[in-house]
């Protein structure tokens, strides 16, 4: 899929340069070009490759300067804080949270301040700024509370109750309060969508992940186990296994010698 939407980001390049066409048909020509180069950044994202998410973006960025568009602008941001926060590079997330939090369609639509304020918690817990992120927490839940269901663009249709408890989760999880994670990983599991499948199977990743932190070790095992079953073969999304490898990690380390995790050990070293 990444490699398909460069090459026809690329067709659409070579048409705005060997045609002539009215402002308007060029605006949206710029939009398409940044919503499909975003979409092979998206990709990347998921095959857990922030450098080539991080060029593809560069591009996409121009392109929705281009379009004068604050819908695919925003967009865009919303790719790069999350390409910033995969290379761990947390002031930067903090900023594109920022971008995105203060946008114009953000002050226009309560569901967009509502994801910048959740990213921008999750880059401020990262950085260890606890009051902060907390109130950058509340700050979402507030806007979300007041976002009413209306039509918008397909692509943040993902960001429903359910994912923002996962990414609650997430800011939860990096403050070190691994039961409050737990909790809100199980909201959004009761939630999720069926259609939501790769993301059932991170999330389920992220739910062993925070039961392993608290030393449920059997549980966890259990979960992960879960999660690798519900994880498509083909979907190439490399989040899931980084996340899992991420438990086996705190599994090792534990030094538990119990059956189930000596098993759990071995078996998922051959899907990790």
């Amino acid at each position: 899929m990444e490699y398909l939407a460069v090459e026809l980001a690329s067709r659409i390049q070579s048409t705005l340069a060997m045609s002539s066409c009215s402002t308007r048909v060029r605006n949206m020509l710029h939009r398409l070009a940044a919503e499909v180069i975003g979409s092979a950044a998206f990709a990347a994202i998921d095959a857990s490759s922030p450098q080539r998410a991080r060029a593809h973006l560069d591009k996409a960025l121009t392109f929705a300067g281009l379009s004068r568009d604050s819908e695919t602008m925003y967009h865009v941001w919303n790719h790069l804080t999350l390409t910033s926060s995969q290379r761990e590079n947390h002031a930067e997330a903090v900023a594109g949270s920022e971008v995105l939090k203060r946008s114009s369609i953000a002050r226009r639509d309560p569901l967009y301040a509502a994801l910048g304020h959740i990213r921008n918690a999750n880059g401020l817990a990262r950085l260890r700024h606890h009051s902060e992120a907390l109130r950058a927490l509340g700050d979402g839940e507030g806007a979300f509370a007041r976002s009413a269901d209306r039509q918008r663009p397909e692509w943040i249709w993902f960001f429903d109750a359910s994912e923002m408890d996962a990414l609650a989760s997430f800011m939860w999880s990096a403050l070190g309060d691994h039961g409050r994670a737990e909790y809100c990983l199980h909201r959004t599991l009761a939630a999720i969508p069926d259609r939501m499948a790769r993301n059932r199977a991170l999330y389920t990743a992220h739910l062993s992940l925070a039961q392993a932190r608290q030393g449920d070790l059997e549980l966890a095992c259990a979960t992960g186990r879960q999660a690798h079953a519900l994880l498509p073969p083909s979907s190439g999304s490399r989040r899931t296994a980084h996340t899992l490898a991420a438990t086996r990690n705190v599994i090792v380390a534990s030094g538990s010698k119990s059956p189930e995790a000596v098993e759990w050990i071995e078996e998922s070293s051959q899907w990790i």
